[in-house]
């Protein structure tokens, strides 16, 4: 996606001196669909997804790109946002949402947000919207604040599918247990199509300019997933930790030097890894996912999924990513996803290339082993292993 007009980002959320702990509340999908996943990511990071799989009765093995003319007709918005929203759609039931809930305003108005490191902005639907999407959420009424005050600059981001567009406005945030007075951030006027429509979340909370918080996404549900602002949580870590330099600042993303799986080694350049809070997968260029799944076993199913055999998810080879010289394994375990008693491969193609090179999203299956910082004054993505 691009953002346009502005960057609303959230130096102010931490008082000095002051450490705030923040559990997340987990959404947990119904079933589980990576290729549709990729789909999302693909309009998040605005990489031109080839093909889309269609679902639903004869669906089995069609797969389509997204057209630009019909029967010699163009296509407009309307007709591609049906695309779109199918894909987001399935992806509210396939993929975890963690999210908390924060409060704009006096009194406060409560709202559902995702933490999102993949993205910089602060934006909820506004009572002024009149999208379908903005009916079926929360919406903030700048007029039953006493503390709202206006700013009216005007706020966009483009999608694939279309503009979110909307202003600026500016009031208290409540995170947890901080107000933060005087806080900038996007009142949506404008969701594109059905897009945003079925998310079982009001808006997005982008941390791409927090001055320094960490993630540590637990091994299962019950150990949940707690965000720190302002400082390091030293018991959610093991040993040192590592700081990698941001190569490019557009999402949190750093140098990813080499892979390697079981004996093979693959040298890269000019690779990102976008490190992402908001995906469970592991994104990566279409013809290397497609080896990787090729000498895992997985199978491609009739719904794009690549599935494995569960017996043989142990003796799995290693996958190693190596950031700033040092390699962060994962076991077959851990890149293997268990769904219903199905075992789904975390590896989706989707082919991201931007200046300066290629982009890989690595998603939970990562995050689960590995708790990250995120450094704005280093410039930098700390790792370690999760205690």
């Amino acid at each position: 996606m691009i953002i346009t007009s502005l960057v609303l980002g959230l130096l102010p959320l931490v008082s000095a001196g002051r450490i705030h702990k923040l559990k997340l509340h987990k959404i947990p999908p119904t079933s589980s669909n990576p290729a549709l996943e990729s789909a999302y990511l693909a309009e998040k990071y605005g990489s031109q997804m080839r093909q889309t799989p269609l679902m639903g009765a004869g669906g089995s093995g069609r797969r389509v790109a997204r057209p630009a003319t019909k029967d010699g007709e163009p296509l407009f918005w309307t007709q591609e946002t049906i695309l779109v929203a199918m894909v987001f759609l399935d992806q509210c039931v396939t993929r975890d949402f963690y999210f908390t809930e924060t409060s704009l305003g006096n009194p406060p108005q409560s709202f559902k947000v995702i933490l999102d490191t993949g993205s910089s902005n602060l934006w909820v639907p506004s009572t002024k919207c009149t999208s379908i999407a903005c009916f079926l959420h929360t919406k903030y009424d700048s007029s039953a604040s006493s503390t709202y005050k206006a700013n009216g600059s005007e706020f966009s981001i483009h999608y694939g599918s279309g503009s979110m567009e909307g202003f600026v406005s500016n009031d208290v945030l409540t995170i947890g247990d901080l107000a933060i007075k005087k806080q900038d951030f996007a009142e949506a006027t404008k969701e594109p199509g059905l897009a945003f429509a079925f998310g079982k979340f009001d808006g997005i909370l982008g941390l791409i300019d927090e001055p320094v918080f960490s993630f540590r996404v637990g091994p299962s549900e019950e150990d949940g997933v707690k965000a720190t602002f302002g400082g390091i949580d030293s018991s959610a870590y093991k040993g040192k930790i590592t700081y990698v330099p941001v190569r490019r600042k557009a999402y949190w993303e750093v140098e990813l030097e080499k892979v390697s799986f079981g004996d093979d080694d693959l040298e890269l350049e000019n690779t990102g890894a976008a490190i992402d809070t908001g995906t469970s997968l592991i994104a990566l260029p279409t013809d290397m996912a497609e080896m990787l799944n090729t000498q895992i076993g997985a199978k491609k199913s009739w719904n794009g999924q690549y599935q494995v055999d569960c017996s043989k998810v142990p003796g799995l080879p290693e996958l190693s990513f190596y950031f700033g010289g040092k390699p962060y394994p994962l076991k077959g375990s851990d890149y293997i996803l268990e769904v219903q008693g199905t075992c789904i491969s975390a590896f989706t193609g989707l082919d991201i290339n931007l200046p300066g090179g290629s982009l890989w999203i690595i998603g939970d299956v990562f995050l689960r082993k590995y708790f990250t910082v995120y450094d704005l004054g280093r410039n930098a993505v700390g790792f370690a292993v999760s205690a």
